[in-house]
């Protein structure tokens, strides 16, 4: 495990080195009074888990939305924020011949397929050679249209973003670049309902918050928010790939990095280059950024399914990461479980 500690930590990067990105919202109303129109909108559990090493409590986002993921709560939020704004008296059909596409490794695209559906859109998803065919068959039972273009997620990234510019197709994707932030603001304001629940279900603030990045869109948004309501207490730690680490060798060298290397068992954080969006925000809420190796991530499989809480590398990262912590014997740990099971 490589840590990395933050010289951001409360001022944040130099702004310049950051295209103009804005802050991570904290507006939890607006998300809450839009998914109050949503049937399916119902909170996740914490669960307080003992055999951990530490007063571990883990919330559970297997179950949002009906989608296994707290992806749930990114695309599909965006979506119905874009319904809302028709004015259209029955939502299922307000946006009828729109056509939203991205790319995906994972739950990303369930939810830009949930949501296109819900609302009477088209959802178009592209992904790179390394996503198995069973997740894209997953994408086609939701009603989207896959298309394979890329060796990874970044070149599938670029195949959607030149899809989107020649057909004129709203591109909707879960990171951000200069110049494209409307988007992936709303997307991570939508994780505030995760990150809400959170510090109403919890009886007192934990010590210590290790948050799974891949471009970093859940961890900056719940960091946002839980140094909003929780202040300075808790030590927020992100968590990577060692074979994914953008947001901590960005905070190592100061600046935005892509990084490169093998193809990571942590599929939905195997994400080479980081959201500016995301960078900003953990720049200044997060205290450090560790990576794990893909055989961590895999080992805390089994004993999280022994107390059935049975998850993937990636839903996982952050409980695999508590592992290699030193922390004293007080520690009071918040996790994400952040997506079910494959298969």
């Amino acid at each position: 495990m490589k840590t990395v500690e933050n010289p951001f930590r409360g001022k944040g990067m130099d702004e310049a080195l950051l295209a103009g990105a804005p802050w991570p919202s904290v507006d939890a109303d607006a998300v809450r009074n839009l998914l109050a129109r949503c049937p399916a909108a119902a909170e996740t559990p914490l669960r307080h888990v003992e055999g951990f090493g530490a007063d571990l409590w883990i919330k559970d986002e297997r179950e949002r939305m009906g989608l296994g993921s707290f992806k749930a709560l990114g695309a599909a939020y965006v979506i119905a924020h874009d319904a809302a704004e028709t004015g259209v008296e029955d939502m299922r059909h307000a946006l009828t011949g729109r056509t939203y596409v991205t790319a995906s490794a994972g739950n990303h695209g369930l939810s830009v397929a949930a949501g296109a559906h819900i609302f009477g859109a088209r959802a178009v998803i592209y992904l790179s050679e390394r996503v198995p065919e069973w997740f894209a068959d997953k994408l086609r039972a939701k009603g989207a249209e896959v298309i394979r273009d890329g060796v990874d997620y970044e070149a599938s990234m670029v195949a959607a973003g030149r899809a989107a510019t020649d057909n004129d197709w709203t591109l909707l994707s879960d990171s951000s670049w200069p110049a494209y932030f409307e988007v992936p603001h709303r997307l991570m304001e939508g994780y505030l309902a995760m990150a809400e629940e959170v510090t109403r279900q919890m009886a007192e603030p934990p010590s210590h918050i290790l948050l799974q990045a891949g471009v970093g869109g859940l961890a900056g948004a719940a960091a946002a928010w839980f140094r909003h309501v929780w202040g300075d207490g808790p030590q927020i730690i992100v968590v990577e790939p060692e074979r994914a680490p953008a947001l901590q060798e960005s905070i190592r060298e100061g600046r935005p990095v892509e990084t490169s290397g093998e193809v990571s068992n942590m599929g939905r954080l195997d994400c080479k280059v980081p959201s500016l969006i995301a960078l900003k925000g953990l720049a200044r809420d997060a205290d450090a950024f560790v990576t794990i190796s893909d055989a961590e991530a895999e080992a805390v499989l089994p004993d999280l399914a022994a107390k059935g809480l049975a998850s993937t590398p990636s839903g996982a990262a952050g409980v695999a990461a508590l592992r290699g912590l030193d922390l004293a014997g007080d520690a009071r740990v918040l996790c994400i479980l952040s997506e079910e099971a494959e298969g």
